[in-house]
């Protein structure tokens, strides 16, 4: 059970917690009980109070002994029987329910709209009848005073099956394109009808004849309400001969008294989403209870007030009231059918009366609130935790200035981004145990606390020398008392209150600090001298005055201008070393030089050395170390000299490869010695 308080009022969730399979053993149940607490400690109202997948509808009978449901996959109908809180039967059928209706004040009459324009009947043993309607049907409501059921279609027409003949009779045509829901008065069988146009459209059933209509979509526009798209009547509910509840689709539920074509009261949802039901409490509250797809509203019917809400986190498809207690169902998107309990609408009903017991042994303990298992975070402690990517997801909540952030997921992202806090905070705690431990042995007179102790010594020392026999104060607004004030015992306790000389906010305001130490000195100095002086008679109260006066003036000024000068120089540094680490990454490359006397060493050394030998030599000497064959020939002053250069290793590679592939080719080569060719003709002369 999940107890949730809204606008001050208890809403207990009884179908919170895990659901078992149906497949599982009772052994495999029991053991899972035992090692689940969730499991152990859930309350389940009625056994296998859910669908396969999601429930469409809910429904109680006449007489509030029997519960049923539809749902789906596969489409079915399920009967809980309240007395012995389980289920009792359960049908299949070919096609989704839209809607059904008890004929009966039991089960045994039931008649279901199907999405594929089939209307099943059912007795108590099974399936009776089933015929098919003309249009497709979206709402249905019975007439027991002529027997006859009314179908609202996808059309203007309005269709009529009389039960007693068992024949179809002429249709209500209305002025609509098409019809969404469909009720019949039980006081006096007024039939109303809610179209697509936003009108509803009253029929006398004896004639057929329109009555009146009521301009819902008109009326839904309020001063403070945004309405986008055509207010479609998508619901309807009476609770008495007089009182109407229209619910439209843009999310805005009309009241209205039949005799007039004004609402009484106009509620707005604020979420823009078609209202899927309307019922009125038949109890003491006199509340509304109003639905669409998020959320559950429930509010005064006289002021329109919010008296509580449940928003689920699934989406809601149809609600039953249990008679005027506190209990209903809903319908939603999920297995489980969700029912709730809001002890302030009425008490528990009948088969269930144990609730009433357990919600009071429930508030006489203190419960945990609903964000118990949350942790609230901001922006800043986002990021710290690498999780500010979350920022949209349904994994966080927003709220005020930060997030609501589940705390498992907390402690996990901490545990990452800081492996050794809870080693380090293993460490303090002992470290406290010890200290705490150490308090009743013998101490020397002064003790200095672990965080702070050089403000401790100071606010020491002035509450000392505020008194002259050396005892310190025991006033508040003097140093001993702030040790002693319990206001300002963290300074001195935690350690993220230290003062740390090294920041920046420190150096700006130690010049103004020290500025005011010395002129405080000053003037308990000056006052000292006053008072030894008073029975002096050097000089007159009015002179002594003035030079005091005058004095002190300067003295001040002259501090004054010393720490302005101070928190100047210090604002100069800080903006210096901010250009510094500013300007260090995009610094250029720094160029080095070889120091004198050092020689480099390597490969490349070596080249250069011979590089630069070689330099030295004349042109005879390089060219016979570079040259291999040196020749000259001629005589006089016709002398020539040729020269081959030296090879490179890969050039006679290359030459010895093109020789070896020539010799090859020779070898391979054939005579054509043995060959005989015919003697070419020689051409005739001219």
């Amino acid at each position: 059970m999940q107890v949730s308080s809204t606008n001050d009022v208890k809403i207990y969730n009884l179908s919170a917690g895990r659901s078992l399979p149906e497949w599982l053993s009772d052994r495999k149940k029991r053991l899972l009980a035992k090692k689940h607490s969730e499991i152990r400690h859930r309350i389940e109202l009625i056994q296998d109070f859910e669908m396969p997948t999601v429930s469409t509808n809910v429904r109680m009978s006449k007489d509030g002994q029997y519960v049923l449901a539809t749902g789906i996959y596969k489409p079915r109908v399920r009967c809980f029987e309240v007395s012995q809180l389980s289920m009792k039967f359960e049908r299949c059928f070919d096609s989704e329910v839209v809607c059904f209706e008890c004929l009966s004040d039991d089960y045994a009459k039931m008649v279901f709209l199907q999405c594929d324009r089939y209307v099943e009947f059912h007795a108590a043993y099974g399936r009776y009848h089933r015929i098919r309607i003309p249009r497709f049907g979206r709402d249905m409501a019975y007439l027991s005073a002529a027997c006859e059921l009314f179908f609202a279609c996808d059309g203007p027409q309005v269709y009529r099956l009389n039960l007693d003949q068992g024949r179809f009779l002429n249709p209500v045509v209305t002025e609509a394109t098409a019809v969404n829901a469909c009720r019949v008065n039980a006081y006096h069988n007024l039939v109303v009808l809610g179209t697509e146009e936003g009108k509803v459209e009253a029929y006398d059933p004896r004639s057929r004849n329109r009555v009146g209509v009521l301009e819902c979509a008109l009326n839904s526009v309020t001063e403070n309400s945004e309405i986008h798209g055509m207010p479609s009547v998508t619901s309807l509910c009476f609770r008495d001969a007089l009182m109407l509840g229209v619910g439209t689709a843009t999310g805005q539920v009309l009241l209205f008294d039949i005799r007039s074509d004004k609402p009484v009261l106009v509620k707005d949802h604020f979420y823009g989403l078609p209202v899927k039901n309307v019922a009125f409490h038949g109890g003491d509250a006199d509340v509304v209870l109003s639905m669409d797809s998020k959320v559950v509203k429930i509010w005064e019917r006289l002021s329109g007030k919010a008296f509580t809400s449940v928003t689920p986190a699934v989406d809601l498809n149809d609600l039953c009231v249990v008679g005027s207690s506190g209990l209903f169902f809903v319908a939603n998107e999920d297995k489980k059918i969700l029912a709730y309990y809001v002890p302030s609408l009425g008490p528990a009903p009948k088969w269930c009366s144990f609730l009433d017991n357990l919600t009071e042994e429930l508030e006489e303990t203190q419960q945990d609130a609903v964000y118990d298992d949350y942790k609230f975070v901001t922006r800043r402690e986002l990021e710290e935790l690498g999780l500010g990517h979350l920022i949209g997801t349904n994994l966080l909540r927003a709220y005020m200035h930060g997030y609501f952030l589940d705390i498992r997921l907390f402690h996990k992202a901490k545990s990452l981004v800081q492996p050794f806090a809870y080693e380090d905070y293993r460490r303090r705690k002992i470290r406290e145990t010890i200290d705490a431990t150490r308090v009743n042995r013998v101490t020397s007179g002064v003790k200095l606390p672990a965080v702070n102790r050089e403000l401790a010594r100071k606010l020491q020392e002035a509450a000392e020398d505020g008194k002259p026999d050396g005892k310190p104060k025991s006033n508040p607004a003097s140093g001993s008392g702030l040790l002693e004030d319990a206001r300002f015992k963290a300074i001195f306790e935690n350690p993220d209150f230290e003062v740390d000389p090294a920041s920046d906010e420190y150096r700006l305001l130690q010049p103004v600090v020290t500025s005011l130490e010395k002129r405080t000195k000053k003037k308990a100095e000056k006052m000292a001298a006053s008072a030894a002086a008073i029975d002096m008679d050097l000089f007159t109260p009015v002179d002594d005055g003035v030079a005091r006066g005058a004095s002190s003036d300067d003295d001040s000024s002259d501090d004054d201008r010393t720490w302005t000068k101070e928190v100047k120089k210090q604002h100069k540094m800080i903006r210096q070393k901010e250009r510094t680490e500013v300007a260090a990454p995009s610094a250029g490359p720094k160029m080095y030089e070889l120091k004198s006397g050092v020689e480099l060493t390597g490969p490349r050394s070596e080249s250069i050395k011979r590089e630069k030998m070689s330099r030295k030599l004349t042109l005879g000497q390089r060219l016979e170390r570079e040259r291999t064959g040196v020749g000259s020939a001629g005589a006089g002053g016709n002398r020539s000299m040729t020269f081959e250069l030296k090879k490179t290793p890969m050039e006679r590679k290359r030459e010895e490869a093109e020789k070896r592939h020539m010799q090859e080719r020779r070898k391979g080569r054939r005579s054509a010695k043995g060959l005989k060719m015919a003697a070419v003709a020689k051409p005739a002369p001219f």
